[in-house]
């Protein structure tokens, strides 16, 4: 077990750093593997807790997986299983995503429940009830999800809210499908968009890509591809934020802007200075003005920086408001940042934050991935030393993000923790 020893306030970041690949597109992309045998290849993987989770359940279902260097080799020809079991999904809730390419190769599938992070309750019901309007007959039996098949068919998919895993896990099932399926309100994520490419060149017929509506033509069979993955649109907000709460000067290459103009644009419109090239973001200045956030699905304000964002805006003078839209119980992370001097106050689904007290150290509790990058922030403006246990939580998302933030000056490093 490891935590983080910070010490902030006096270090402004500064220099040039290159985002990671994306943990969102990657685990989707990973599970899609499962639809036709062959030798595939995945570049830009970052070295997370999350994509080793997903490369030993591929493991576990008879791929053969080998990951060195950022680069994923999966081959899948001697694929037999097709039960992903509790012990190994109960750690990562993206193992859901096996359901779909396995009900569409096989006929059959048994997961079980997923887990993850503790963001309250996110049933997938919709993955299940888009599965069965293509022909799945689903059982629920001693937590685990039997489905089978004789074969799946075209049908329009009606999404009652968004789903970025529902979206994910129907596109997969309906490329294999009898006819042409019709997907509504479904995510537009980068991520998404990400996982429809690689389907394409996988040989599937997919379109409106970019869109809430997709249509698939569903073929008899696919084969292999490679991809490098896009860039990680949340770890390079991530990095901007810990610039911007050290009142530093930062360009974060290799990312994409365009996946993060609403961030961008609140990060305006709290006062820094934010210039953006095609594949790079450079952020400097200083926050002055309290704003008002709504999380929402792309191409809104992304629920993965709600805490982040609230680190920021916990040093900023006046009244801020944040209201989380997505997640029910996305807001443990609270308590921690108040242990540092943050005046937050939670109203339901609404944070109330009065900025601009100086936050100071404390020794502080990560709770989720994004809760951790958040107190991992919110140290970095902190005078005196703040010290972040459970960082396993950061481990899932983030590829040694304390590597990344001591090249750019900030004085943090990984201890034991005993």
């Amino acid at each position: 077990m490891y935590k983080f020893k910070i010490k902030g306030k006096a270090r402004k970041l500064k220099g040039t750093i290159s985002a990671s690949g994306s943990k969102n597109a990657g685990l989707p992309i990973m599970a899609a593997t499962l639809l036709a045998a062959g030798n595939y290849t995945i570049n830009n993987v970052p070295d997370i807790i999350d994509i080793r989770t997903m490369a030993e359940l591929l493991s576990i279902l008879g791929s053969k997986v080998e990951f060195k260097n950022h680069e994923l080799k999966i081959h899948t020809d001697s694929c037999t299983c097709y039960e992903a079991p509790y012990d190994l999904v109960k750690r990562m809730r993206a193992s859901i995503y096996v359901l779909g390419p396995l009900v569409a190769r096989y006929g059959k599938a048994r997961v079980s429940f997923p887990g993850g992070c503790a963001l309250g309750a996110r049933p997938i019901n919709l993955h299940l009830e888009g599965l069965q309007k293509l022909g799945t007959n689903i059982e629920i039996e001693h937590g685990y999800i039997n489905a089978d098949t004789k074969k799946l068919h075209s049908n329009e998919i009606i999404f009652e809210q968004r789903s970025v895993g529902a979206t994910a896990n129907i596109l997969m099932a309906s490329v294999l499908a009898d006819g042409t399926t019709i997907i509504r309100n479904a995510a537009c994520e980068p991520e998404i968009n990400a996982l429809a490419v690689f389907l394409i060149q996988m040989g599937a017929k997919i379109e409106g890509i970019g869109t809430d509506c997709l249509t698939v033509n569903g073929i008899q069979t696919l084969h292999s591809a490679n991809v490098s993955l896009i860039p990680d649109r949340i770890e390079t907000g991530t990095l901007l934020l810990a610039a911007a709460i050290t009142k530093g000067e930062i360009t974060v290459k290799n990312c994409c802007p365009s996946d993060l103009s609403m961030v961008l644009e609140k990060l305006r419109e709290i006062g820094f200075s934010v210039n953006v090239n095609n594949d790079s973001i450079t952020i400097s200045g200083k926050g002055k003005n309290p704003i008002e956030i709504s999380t929402n699905p792309y191409p809104a304000f992304p629920t993965d920086l709600q805490a982040p964002f609230a680190s920021l805006l916990s040093t900023i003078k006046g009244k801020s408001i944040i209201d989380e839209n997505i997640f029910s119980d996305r807001f443990m992370y609270i308590s921690e940042l108040q242990r540092l001097g943050a005046d937050i106050k939670l109203d339901k689904n609404r944070i109330v934050i009065h900025g601009g007290n100086q936050l100071t150290g404390a020794p502080l509790m990560a709770s989720d991935i994004r809760a951790a990058a958040a107190l991992v922030i919110a140290a970095l403006a902190s005078e005196g030393e703040t010290e972040i246990s459970r960082i396993y939580h950061l481990d899932r998302g983030y590829e040694r993000l304390e590597n990344k933030l001591a090249q750019l000056g900030a004085d943090i490093e990984r201890i034991e923790d005993n």
